[in-house]
């Protein structure tokens, strides 16, 4: 059985082999600056979150789950 640092390593190292791929969470419009925003002109921000952080705090998440339950069930 591998130890918890090996599993952990583990869900890492598969969360950097998922690519560096980003998924857009929010797309913002704001008020242009300078002489454009006084003209009406608008601008447009994208907030972005990276898919291997995305899949790190899954596995992350589900092994502390994992642990939870195990030690819950301890008697």
């Amino acid at each position: 059985m591998l130890d918890d640092a090996k599993v952990v390593g583990a869900i890492v190292t598969g969360a950097g082999a998922a690519g560096t791929g980003s998924i857009t969470v929010a797309t913002i419009t704001t008020p242009a600056t300078g002489i454009l925003g006084a003209l009406g002109m608008t601008t447009t921000a994208t907030v972005a979150l990276p898919v291997a952080g995305i899949v790190a705090a899954a596995g992350l998440v589900g092994f502390g789950i994992y642990k939870g339950v195990q030690w819950a069930s301890k008697d």
